[in-house]
């Protein structure tokens, strides 16, 4: 597999953190790599739910991003990409601070990919896990002016 191109990096991740879904709920796509990803949410009264904790939605939403991201490097460029599950488990709640999700691509493949995340609280604590499979919809890729991949 040919190396990332940097220059496509950045601008995927400018792109990204200015899209208006991650903007929205104030999510950073923070670090993209081979089989890798990194999403980083501080939160907020909006992230909060009636018990004052943050919603699980708001960490489904971070894991199903992280592992979309992990395993966004490994697609064609023509192709996109579409989550088809996503299970997960709410293992500790949170009421403030930066939730980190660390996505890892476990097996990429030409049609279904699968991946998890975790996501951690400032002290590193776990506070959720979950597992995605993602389909991959050739033609529709992103379209930006730097080639993904090194020659």
């Amino acid at each position: 597999m040919a190396q990332p191109n940097e220059a496509y990096i950045e601008k995927l991740i400018e792109m990204v953190n200015t899209s208006p879904f991650p903007s929205h709920l104030r999510m950073k796509l923070d670090t993209i790599s081979l089989d890798q990803a990194t999403v980083k949410l501080e939160t907020a009264q909006c992230h909060l739910q009636p018990f004052g904790i943050v919603h699980g939605g708001v960490m489904a939403t971070l894991i199903d991003t992280a592992t979309f991201w992990s395993v966004f490097l490994r697609l064609p460029e023509d192709a996109g990409l579409v989550n088809i599950d996503l299970k997960l488990n709410y293992l500790k709640s949170i009421a403030s601070g930066i939730m980190t999700a660390k996505g890892r691509c476990i097996r990429a493949g030409r049609s279904i990919n699968y991946a998890e995340a975790s996501v951690e609280d400032n002290e590193g604590n776990l506070i959720a896990h979950g597992t995605s499979t993602l389909m991959v919809l050739p033609g529709k890729g992103i379209r930006m002016d730097a080639k993904k991949f090194l020659d």
